[in-house]
Formats: C-alpha cells, sequence, structure tokens
C-alpha cells in the first residue's frame, strides 16, 4: 500500500515493534501499511462513525489483516483498555478535538509509550498543552503535500520520574523547537511563505483607516514578527 506524503510521515514516526492505536482511522491507511511492511506486530483501529469505520473493515479484509487489526467504534480512546496499546495515532483532526480526546482518556495515556500527533488545527495551543502536560517532545516533522504544510510530532507520555516540564519560547511553541533548531527545510518554506503573504497584506491594511483595519494591522505585525524570528533560526 502507497500513503499520501502526509500520512507516510506520520507512519514513519510509529516506533516498530510497538502495538499500536489508530484513532480517527478512517480508512485504515496507516495500520494496514505498517502491518505489510512488518514494522508492528498488531493495531487496534478506532473511529467514532460506522462509515468510516466500514470502509476500513473493507480495507482490512481485502489486505488479509484481520487477525492483526482490530476494528472498535469508539468516540477517541474510549473503547480502548489501559495498557492494550503501547503507541496512539491521532492524526487529521482539529487541535481542540485532540486535546479533549488525550484529556479523557488520562489512564490510557498513563499506559502508552508515544503518541504520535498530527494536528490540522491550533497547532501551537497543541504543542502548548502538551508541554503544560508533561509530555516529551522526541521528534518532529513537516511536509507540504497539495500546498498546505503539516505539522506533526512523536511525544512520550508524561510519567512520575520525569523532569520538570520542558521550558519552549512562544517562537517555539508556534513553530515546534526541533523543527526550529533542526532548521527543517519545509517549515523554512512556510515562513517564507508567510512572511511574504502577511507583509503583502499589511501594506493593503496600512492604506485603510477603519477600527476593524487597524486591528488587523496590529495582529499581522505581530504574527509577521514572530515568522521574522522563526527565520533567525536559518541564518544563525
Amino acid at each position: 500500500m502507497e500513503l499520501s506524503k502526509r500520512l507516510q510521515a506520520v507512519a514513519d514516526l510509529v516506533t516498530a515493534g510497538y502495538i499500536m492505536a489508530d484513532v480517527g482511522t478512517d480508512h485504515a491507511y496507516i495500520p494496514i501499511y505498517l502491518m505489510e511492511h512488518g514494522l508492528n506486530p498488531s493495531a487496534i483501529a478506532l473511529d467514532i462513525n460506522e462509515g468510516p469505520l466500514g470502509r476500513a473493515r473493507e480495507h482490512v479484509e481485502e489486505n488479509g489483516m484481520s487477525d492483526r487489526i482490530k476494528l472498535r467504534l469508539s468516540d477517541g480512546l474510549a473503547e480502548l483498555l489501559p495498557g492494550e496499546a503501547e503507541t496512539v495515532v491521532l492524526a487529521g483532526m482539529g487541535g481542540g478535538l485532540m486535546i479533549r480526546i488525550l484529556k479523557n482518556s488520562p489512564e490510557i495515556i498513563a499506559g502508552l509509550k508515544e503518541c504520535i500527533l498530527q494536528p490540522q488545527s491550533e497547532i501551537a495551543r497543541v504543542r502548548a498543552f502538551l508541554l503544560e502536560e508533561g509530555f516529551l517532545f522526541i521528534q518532529e516533522d513537516m511536509v507540504l503535500e497539495d500546498g498546505k504544510f503539516y505539522p506533526m510530532m512523536k511525544v512520550r507520555t508524561p510519567s512520575g520520574n520525569m523532569p520538570h516540564a520542558e521550558s519552549w519560547s512562544e517562537v517555539e511553541i508556534r513553530y515546534g523547537k526541533h523543527l526550529l533548531t533542526g532548521r527543517h527545510p519545509v517549515l523554512k518554506e512556510f515562513l517564507e511563505r508567510e512572511t511574504a503573504l502577511k507583509s503583502e497584506i499589511l501594506k493593503n491594511l496600512e492604506k485603510q483607516n477603519s477600527q476593524s483595519a487597524q486591528h488587523r494591522t496590529k495582529e499581522l505585525r505581530e504574527e509577521l514578527n514572530y515568522a521574522r524570528k522563526g527565520l533567525e533560526y536559518y541564518a544563525l
């Protein structure tokens, strides 16, 4: 099975040998790929909707994976048992939903070794939540596919003997500390595009005198400032 660029990058973050659970599995592409390539022994594919779960079941059966991939109708991690999986994938969902899923299942999270996360929105909010809760960032990646940028991360779940939470700057929370310090080329492309777009919008807004234009101008200047600070990592 060939994955999209985004899903391939997510699958590449999953530690080989771990039993994995895929939340919001949709077509079960990631579990099937990992089993097909002998990277992981078994998987549990979870989805809140019958439709996607039915499609996932069809794909699992077509690929002869019924004995290795279990399928469950589940709201987030609700139908996963503590200790049943070692790694959980949450990809292709909004950041707010991702935070809710992680918050609602502390006993499941405690039994995991890692989480692979690819939020579609509110990425900075997700990073801030993870840091506050004591997750440890292991790896970050970012891909560009069909004109859209997709950041993702591998984090180790909190444990009682972990040191105090990592301290990240606002720029690092916005764009990803590992991406910045590793000078990730896709993040650089994103920051350059953001800088160019926001600069152009600012030029047009500064000609307007309405209160809403002035408010948006202030916001854009702040966003532009952060994007430029992000690009400073590439000048070191």
